[in-house]
């Protein structure tokens, strides 16, 4: 048996899944070995298996055998193996060492590189993988790798002509599950004369 990956959250009492041994007599179910930690529990007689504590991610996979005992004769049985996965939740947002950063950009500078941004996500696995993009461009003035968090400006700036700050807020964004989260920083970039 190889149920459905549970997630990490999952409250206490969940169904998991349901053994059925073939059999013309009644059977007692049993969690034979394989679960040392405790995690599950098996209804004696109808082979339904439910969750009996938090799941700890780091412990799973879980492999256990579950016996089906001859209810008139002990020594008549068979097992069989569950295994039981647990999904690690996105627990964690992604966060910028600072969320306001002021960088300088001379004027008539050509389409260079202001800053490289690099925030943080506690979670592992895709949970943790970044992607990084722009909530407001300014009209494509600035463009960010989405790999690399390196926010560009992708022309130059007339310090007369043109405003002399601008506020872009950058994004870095988690693969997570089941919902992808967001943190944000915002870099203040002055036209120097």
């Amino acid at each position: 048996y190889h149920p459905a990956p549970l997630p990490e959250k999952t409250p206490t009492d969940k169904f998991v899944v349901e053994i059925r041994a073939l059999y013309k007599l009644p059977v007692n179910y049993s969690i034979a070995s394989g679960d040392e930690k405790g995690y599950f529990i098996i209804h004696s007689s109808n082979g339904i298996i439910r969750t009996s504590k938090n799941l700890e991610v780091e412990d799973f996979p879980v492999n256990f055998k579950v016996r089906a005992t001859d209810s008139s004769n002990a020594a008549i049985f068979n097992e069989v193996e569950v295994k039981v996965e647990v999904i690690d939740e996105n627990d964690f947002p992604p966060v910028f060492p600072s969320s306001l950063l002021e960088e300088r950009l001379a004027e008539h500078s050509p389409a260079t590189q202001i800053v490289q941004l690099k925030a943080q996500d506690n979670d592992t696995g895709r949970n943790g993988f970044l992607t990084y993009g722009i909530l407001n461009g300014h009209g494509l003035k600035f463009r960010i790798n989405e790999t690399t968090g390196i926010l560009y400006s992708t022309a130059s700036f007339d310090y007369e002509e043109e405003p002399t700050e601008y506020r872009v807020v950058v994004y870095a964004e988690d693969d997570g599950i089941p919902e992808k989260k967001r943190g944000y920083c915002t870099v203040v970039i002055k036209i120097t004369d």
